[in-house]
């Protein structure tokens, strides 16, 4: 069994309140959800409008897969046009 995970911080250029960082973020939470079954949640910068961190959680049998479906994630998250990737990080036990 591998746990792997990653962390993303982002840049939210076109958002100028909380409120517009929420429908932001919630609409990708919602689709990285139902598209790559993980699990998902803001881990930083909740009160800031314009930055967030993104991290992600899942649960494999084999390393590539865990490897290959964090992959994805990352060009999916680079295909959003609302948000732009600073940093990643990923972590596997």
């Amino acid at each position: 069994m591998f746990v792997s995970g990653c962390s993303w911080d982002l840049s939210l250029p076109e958002c100028g309140s909380l409120k517009d960082k929420r429908r932001v973020l919630k609409s990708l939470k919602d689709r990285m959800r139902g598209r790559f079954n993980v699990s998902v949640a803001e881990t930083a910068h909740q009160d800031v409008w314009t930055s967030a961190q993104l991290s992600v959680a899942l649960v494999t049998t084999d390393a590539a897969r865990a490897d290959a479906v964090l992959a994805k994630l990352d060009h999916f998250i680079e295909g959003e046009h609302r948000v732009v990737i600073l940093s990643a990080r990923q972590v596997r036990y």
